[in-house]
């Protein structure tokens, strides 16, 4: 999927408007990235929020559409948009973004909507995205991110999607052997699910769907 800058699409405006205003100096897409927002202690947290809220309800499908066109400041940005407003309609544009892995970090992001819009076709998608990359013990993506919306999903579902690859000595353990994080707290099947749900949390905390 080629990279376009959203001038070129009649769009310039949206990065400016959407992906990187500040927050206590820092930009959008960081602060979504790292997650400090979901935290008590960061100072900026109901502003940035509300303005979150607001942007996810007011962007249109065209202006999602040129982040999502672009670079992973802008996709990473759009997703969350996407998540949080629950555009079901951009199911598909997400999970071929996903299965993609074109660009660092915003993955995370795809896995965050899909797990905000909470259906068996959103299991689907996380589930064909571990078994393309889970294998690859040589590829560091968004596995981590993709297994804990997984995890979420089943639970709400009422499914087990996720138990052939979390049992023991299982493609989960093998991939993060491969990867060299085996015995790393942040890879337990368990943690990465409570991330999700942080993160799932926070937003339905926020909004009334």
């Amino acid at each position: 999927m080629p990279s376009q800058h959203p001038e070129g699409v009649g769009y310039g405006h949206v990065v400016k408007s959407y992906v990187t205003r500040t927050y206590g100096g820092l930009p959008r897409y960081l602060v979504l990235n790292g997650g400090r927002f979901l935290g008590p202690r960061w100072w900026h947290t109901t502003r940035f929020t509300r303005h979150l809220i607001a942007d996810a309800a007011a962007i249109n499908d065209e202006e999602l559409e040129a982040l999502l066109g672009y670079e992973w400041r802008s996709r990473l940005t759009a997703a969350w948009l996407i998540g949080v407003d629950r555009r079901e309609r951009f199911r598909a544009r997400i999970g071929d973004l996903l299965l993609a892995s074109e660009v660092c970090y915003s993955g995370s992001a795809y896995c965050f909507a899909l797990a905000r819009f909470g259906t068996h076709a959103d299991a689907e998608i996380l589930t064909a995205y571990l078994d393309h990359h889970l294998p690859r013990t040589d590829l560091h993506y968004d596995q981590p991110a993709a297994l804990g919306a997984l995890l979420r999903l089943d639970a709400l579902l009422g499914t087990r999607h996720a138990d052939r690859f979390t049992e023991p000595d299982g493609l989960w353990d093998e991939w993060v052997k491969g990867v060299g994080r085996l015995g790393s707290p942040s890879y337990i099947p368990a943690e990465l699910r409570r991330w999700t749900d942080l993160q799932c949390a926070f937003a339905n905390g926020w909004t009334r769907t």
